[in-house]
């Protein structure tokens, strides 16, 4: 029996890569596409295409030579907070990511592909629901009415209905995830993309013991990370249920900003200070709130941040001395 085929859009970014690994160990050929190949290793995808996903022509051209089983569309145009909440990039983000999911999803209808996976957002959570630093978690029927923070939100909440529709209308197996804060080793750590646990290992890396680091705001706003390969776990884990969702894959283990850069200083062995300055903050608190999760998959991630981050931060701290 030929092995499944999968395309993985999205595939030269941290998760994607991840996620072709993933797939491979259980036997899948893969296809994966981006506008660029993995920064950090080599692509284990049996095919790796070069292409712009805004482009018809080229989705077209990824997607009718083979016929493929499934499709993950992880394909996005993001960043953390220095490139999401400056306000510069907000056309460029709707309309590259809208672009993107409109291409694809209806290429994936014409072409037979029935199941069908798309990566959303903590993003779309309302900003009302998110206005103190001890936020209790999001569940997600919180969502509405909506109210994101960050035009990235908006897009991923626009095309969550998008991804509806067609599970309504065409009848195409869909599965929907609410990422939040996904973080770990061979991701971006530098250039104004990164995410908080990657700045601030980049960060601690870089000064001595003893040494001042830079913080945006107080410090005191709140998130959960969660460790790349839980989240690889609970997309898989989503794929082959019978759910639609959304569900939120994040994990409830909340902290503060200044509490991540003291567990991250903690496992450096390193003193630091902390010198708050003004900067893009997104929301007061977020969190992840597990009980669909639970309920519908019978699972829910149990990876620890520190466990993440005792394997994040000596990667990070080696791409610091090699650069």
């Amino acid at each position: 029996m030929d092995k499944k085929r999968v395309l993985v859009c999205g595939a030269g970014g941290f998760i994607g890569g991840f996620l072709v690994k993933r797939l491979k160990d259980e036997g899948y050929w893969v296809r994966g596409v981006d506008l660029k190949y993995h920064e950090f290793e080599k692509s284990k995808a049996d095919d790796f295409v070069i292409g712009d996903l805004r482009d018809q022509q080229v989705c077209k051209k990824i997607s009718e030579d083979v016929k493929f089983d499934e499709l993950y569309q992880l394909a996005a145009d993001m960043g953390g907070a220095g490139f999401v909440f400056t306000g510069d990039n907000d056309a460029a983000i709707l309309h590259n990511s809208a672009t993107i999911n409109l291409n694809m999803l209806e290429q994936a209808k014409e072409t037979g592909i029935k199941k069908v996976f798309y990566s959303s957002s903590a993003c779309i959570y309302p900003e009302y629901n998110q206005t103190k630093p001890d936020n209790p978690g999001l569940p997600e029927d919180c969502a509405y009415p909506a109210n994101p923070d960050s035009e990235y939100g908006w897009e991923k909440l626009f095309s969550e209905h998008l991804y509806l529709a067609y599970n309504r209308n065409y009848g195409m197996e869909i599965h929907i995830a609410r990422y939040h804060n996904i973080f770990g080793p061979l991701g971006t750590w530098q250039g104004g993309r990164e995410k908080a646990p990657a700045a601030l290992s980049r960060k601690i890396a870089q000064v001595k013991d003893g040494g001042e680091i830079e913080i945006w705001g107080d410090g005191e706003q709140t998130r959960s990370f969660l460790y790349i390969d839980a989240c690889i776990e609970g997309t898989w884990r989503l794929m082959h249920s019978g759910f639609t969702g959304p569900v939120n894959i994040g994990s409830d283990e909340k902290v503060s900003i200044n509490g991540l850069a003291k567990m991250i200083s903690d496992i450096a062995g390193k003193k630091i200070t902390i010198k708050h300055i003004e900067g893009p903050l997104g929301v007061r608190g977020r969190n992840s709130d597990n009980k669909l999760i639970k309920e519908k998959l019978g699972w829910a991630p149990d990876y620890s941040l520190k466990q993440g981050l005792k394997k994040t931060y000596p990667w990070i701290a080696e791409q610091v001395q090699q650069n």
